[in-house]
């Protein structure tokens, strides 16, 4: 049998520790007490943050993975009825079909998937996830640079830095600090449902590399004097690196390109 630290290494397990993070974070998942939401959980653990989740929200599912921890998490929930204790991946949950929100304490090596499920769920509202601050950093364009996921995913989700945890804040401590990561679907997406196809074009041409630079890859798809008229529009220099380019400039590329 495994040892709980191999364990933990194995399910990528760093319990948060720290309350004052946990109420933060159920804060921001639900932030109105009038109006609670449905809510998933990832990675209960030992229910550190279970327990704030369950004061805001309506309904909670809270999914483990780890099946010593989940009698645990019964029992300490077996007197909170709106609080559902899920045995298992949260990975393999079905989304509701009714809006709800995510919010977890990540595991740091499913963090990509994780959130590739929240962004193809077509009910989900928010979510708000502790995961590494690298990456919290670097899909917030908190570095100046911007990543293909974020930009693709602009139009329809406003990605935010909601705040940085010490490592210290966890058992067993990572070896990095972790981000509070936000994800929220807009209410009204900054594009109509018929431009998606053009953006997601133009958006991976413009990171695919090819040609050196952007103004060279989307010259591959449209006349020089169209590529040139669009970067003056949005204010850019031709040299321009990729990840340099903010959400906000692309559109502007994009209302240039496909029009």
């Amino acid at each position: 049998m495994a040892r709980p630290t191999q364990r933990a290494r194995t399910l990528s397990q760093n319990f948060l520790a720290d309350r004052a993070t946990a109420e933060r974070v159920a804060r921001l998942a639900a932030p109105d007490r009038r109006h609670r939401p449905l809510l998933l959980e990832v990675g209960a653990g030992k229910g550190a943050l279970t327990e704030p989740l369950a004061r805001r929200s309506r309904e909670l599912h809270a999914y483990e993975i780890d099946p010593r921890l989940v009698p645990v998490l019964r029992a300490r929930f077996a007197d909170t009825p709106h609080v559902h204790v899920v045995a298992g991946d949260f990975l393999a949950a079905r989304p509701p079909r009714t809006p709800f929100s995510v919010a977890g304490n990540v595991p740091f090596s499913r963090t990509a998937d994780i959130v590739d499920w929240c962004l193809t769920a077509p009910g989900l509202t928010d979510a708000t996830l502790l995961t590494q601050l690298e990456y919290a950093r670097k899909r917030t364009g908190d570095y100046g640079r911007w990543t293909l996921l974020t930009v693709r995913t602009w139009p329809r989700h406003e990605w935010r830095l909601a705040g940085r945890v010490s490592r210290y804040g966890f058992r067993s401590a990572p070896r990095v600090d972790a981000g509070i990561l936000r994800i929220e679907r807009r209410r009204t997406p900054l594009l109509a449902d018929a431009a998606h196809r053009s953006w997601h074009d133009l958006v991976d041409l413009g990171f695919s590399g090819v040609g050196g630079s952007l103004h060279a890859s989307l010259r591959r798809a449209h006349p020089r004097r169209r590529v040139d008229a669009a970067f003056r529009a949005a204010r850019l220099d031709p040299g321009v690196l990729v990840g340099e380019v903010t959400p906000e400039r692309w559109l502007r590329l994009h209302e240039e390109l496909a029009a």
